[in-house]
């Protein structure tokens, strides 16, 4: 055995070949060579588990729902046992980093900016594409540190998030009918019964797609290209002259200023705060054989962590209590999100949290709130007072994507920008009456000029949807329209940080 040691987390890198609902540690395979390794002793392996105890594949006790039906189950599981083999996409220390950061927001101090594709595509996988989502993430994150004087947990729905829930097993279009669309890790959106049966070699595919986006992430992050100097490159040419554009130029030249200042007062420039920045990725941990392929035991702590991104989430088709997402979730140590709509009541939120953390750490549960706005402010006020009862910590965050789609006059799924925005506003205005901290904003959108949600001020009539309706499934923000959320919402986080100021001197 060996170890591989990257960052704060140390993995054992197990060569043998081991059978897929045993515990494993770290499997190692002719892709090892491309991590640092120096040799320790191994940890011994935790003993098998007994009935009832957590293990990797313990969810498949469970029922598993929202899951493919695999054609070949040698196959697939020829594919799993190879992925099992590969070094993990993330590492504990930076998920147990991303925690710290959560703990931080839940206790009033931050904003979470999550933010990304609907699903990731295989077609649309190229730099430029990376590149200028990452830097609208960086763009909205300045515009709401500067403009709110808060810190911002910056998170991407980038480098795994593939597979998507669908309403239904089976597509019908023209009379013929075909299995759903997946998402591109599963099988491809063309409408033929070939490209439709899921294919395991896809899983393989979006390995490689997930570790060379993180590959870029990580350079951009850590590279420079974070830099607080280069704040006035980050504008994409597009977006140059429209409102968001022109008042996002005003916001860089400030910070320029700000910049000098600091200067002046001999503080380090090259400081690691001021040219590099944290970044973590996200997705839905939908596809369970394949989260637990890239599920690792971290030898400094002998925890499970899920490696296949620093955050998970569960959707709501999937967070039944009974069920296999569930299962999976409750035994690694990574943050954890928590969609919930409407229709959750206070006993089953507060259930689902003591399930997946019992010791009630800071940090590890994001409740990720789907509504619209009107049902939001009826059914969101309740919840909140169910865990201010129950004393559980969590962190706050807005949904304002999937409870606002709707289907225009044309034919084309979409989001009315005034809907989520809405949304949005009522979270703001909830947290406030109850007065608990709005912690963050979960976006569906893109770096490119895509016209796929209408309104905004660079606006988007229904008109405009076909000219460049790019999205593999859900629509997204464009540039433009995800700026202009981004100072809406600084001004009600820095309203928010003022009136939560006012209330700690109070008391």
């Amino acid at each position: 055995m060996a170890a591989v040691g990257i960052g704060a987390s140390l993995y054992v890198i197990n060569r043998t070949n081991e059978k897929r609902n045993q515990p494993n540690t770290l499997s190692g395979g002719s892709r090892a060579r491309c991590v640092r390794v120096r040799a320790v002793s191994a940890p011994e392996r935790p003993p098998a588990a007994a009935k009832g105890e957590w293990t990797p594949g313990s969810w498949r006790a469970r029922e598993a729902k929202q899951q493919p039906t695999w054609p070949d189950q040698n196959v697939l599981k020829n594919t799993l046992e190879e992925i099992e083999r590969y070094p993990p996409l993330v590492f504990a220390g930076e998920a147990r980093n991303l925690q710290e950061k959560l703990a931080q927001v839940a206790s009033g101090d931050g904003f979470v900016l999550q933010c990304g594709d609907c699903a990731e595509s295989f077609a649309e996988f190229r730099a430029d594409n990376i590149r200028d989502t990452f830097r609208v993430i960086l763009q909205m994150s300045a515009v709401l540190m500067y403009g709110s004087g808060v810190p911002v947990v910056k998170i991407g729905r980038m480098a795994g998030q593939f597979a998507k829930p669908r309403s239904a097993d089976m597509e019908e279009k023209d009379g013929v009918e075909l299995p759903s669309y997946r998402g591109d890790n599963i099988n491809s959106d063309e409408f033929t019964l070939e490209a439709r049966v899921p294919n395991p070699s896809r899983l393989i595919r979006a390995y490689n797609q997930s570790a060379a986006t993180l590959n870029l992430l990580r350079g951009f992050a850590m590279g420079g290209y974070a830099s607080l100097e280069r704040v006035s490159n980050w504008n994409l040419d597009f977006m140059s002259d429209t409102e968001q554009g022109v008042a996002y130029k005003k916001l860089a030249e400030q910070l320029d200023e700000a910049m000098l200042f600091m200067r002046a007062c001999g503080i380090d420039e090259e400081h690691p705060i001021m040219t590099s920045t944290d970044f973590f990725t996200s997705h839905e941990a939908l596809l369970l054989e394949y989260e637990q392929s890239l599920t690792r035991l971290d030898s400094t702590t002998n925890k499970w962590y899920g490696c296949s991104a620093h955050l998970l989430w569960i959707g709501e088709r999937t967070r039944q209590l009974d069920c296999a997402h569930i299962e999976f979730m409750r035994g690694i140590n990574n943050p954890i999100g928590i969609k919930i709509s409407d229709k959750c009541d206070g006993a089953e939120l507060i259930e689902l949290i003591e399930t997946i953390n019992p010791n009630n750490t800071p940090g590890k549960i994001m409740i990720i709130v789907r509504m619209g706005a009107d049902k939001l402010r009826e059914n969101l006020p309740r919840l909140i007072k169910a865990v201010q009862d129950s004393g559980k910590i969590v962190v706050w965050q807005s949904d304002p994507m999937h409870g606002n789609t709707i289907k225009s006059d044309n034919g084309y799924k979409t989001r009315p920008f005034e809907r989520i925005r809405d949304e949005l506003r009522a979270f703001f205005d909830v947290h406030e009456q109850m007065g608990t901290h709005a912690g963050g904003v979960h976006l569906e959108m893109t770096g490119q000029d895509v016209t796929e949600c209408t309104g905004g001020t660079a606006v988007v009539e229904e008109s405009d949807l076909p000219l460049r309706y790019h999205t593999h499934c859900d629509p997204r923000l464009n540039a433009s329209q995800a700026l202009e959320l981004a100072f809406l919402i600084s001004q009600r986080l820095r309203k928010q940080r003022v009136a939560e100021a006012a209330a700690r001197q109070s008391s």
